[in-house]
């Protein structure tokens, strides 16, 4: 499965009516009429990402009639996060989520969702802006994981865990700044684990809403590892504390 891309104007407003999921919107530089304007609003009331490009960037389209602008459809369908926390316990399944603040490189997206499915994740949420899109370098660096797993894009993580707070769940910040070590928390009842931006780490924001904070213990004077390479460590002692317990 890739994702779609679809030309012109009447195709995108179709899509945005359909309610298909839209990566991004690319408009040639200079380009502006009340019909690519109309998109343009919508993109805003929807958290669509649009970039200006230049025209050179439609030579490739040129058998197509893309009237200076196309549309990215996402190779996946998304998920609510109150619509699979429900399913997991009714199931009665201890659920086991990622929670991915701001992660801005496909490779790492792709990562931790490979490692996600092999460590037992039930879900991966990620916010609807400021995020590594689901597009095909992102599937294929996870070797098929994030159409396996389901994927939940939601407007405000902040909300996210205080939805997952008031379900009991164990809300794990991932950071340097915690005083404990991973594996002085009881991580086998309903988790989330929360891992931040490449650069700034999880927002303090979200951080004051999480229920524990825990890090990675480092030697040697490492001062941070890779987003993915943390989150595969946080997931397998998650993984291992859940099979002790038989969660």
């Amino acid at each position: 499965m890739s994702q779609t891309i679809i030309y012109g104007v009447h195709a995108i407003k179709e899509a945005f009516s359909a309610g298909s999921e839209l990566i991004k919107i690319q408009v040639q530089k200079g380009l502006l009429n009340p019909q690519i304007e109309e998109i343009l609003s919508l993109s805003r009331q929807q958290q669509v990402p649009v970039q200006f490009v230049p025209r050179e960037k439609f030579f490739s389209f040129k058998e197509k009639n893309h009237q200076g602008i196309v549309g990215y459809i996402s190779p996946i369908s998304y998920h609510s996060i109150e619509q699979i926390v429900p399913s997991l316990f009714e199931q009665g399944v201890t659920p086991f989520i990622m929670v991915l603040d701001r992660l801005t490189d496909v490779r790492n997206l792709g990562a931790i969702a490979r490692t996600a499915l092999c460590a037992g994740v039930h879900a991966i949420v990620i916010p609807q802006t400021d995020s590594a899109p689901v597009n095909d370098d992102a599937v294929k660096t996870s070797a098929g994981a994030l159409l396996k797993i389901p994927v939940c894009r939601e407007k405000h993580l902040k909300t996210v865990v205080e939805f997952l707070n008031q379900c009991g769940f164990t809300t794990l910040a991932c950071t340097e700044k915690a005083k404990n070590n991973l594996d002085q928390i009881e991580l086998s009842g309903p988790l989330a684990i929360i891992m931040g931006n490449e650069e700034t780490g999880i927002s303090p924001e979200l951080i004051k809403k999480c229920s524990e904070l825990g890090k990675i213990p480092m030697d040697f004077g490492v001062a941070s590892l890779n987003v993915s390479v943390a989150a595969g460590i946080a997931m397998y002692e998650a993984m291992i504390q859940r099979k002790i317990a038989g969660s």
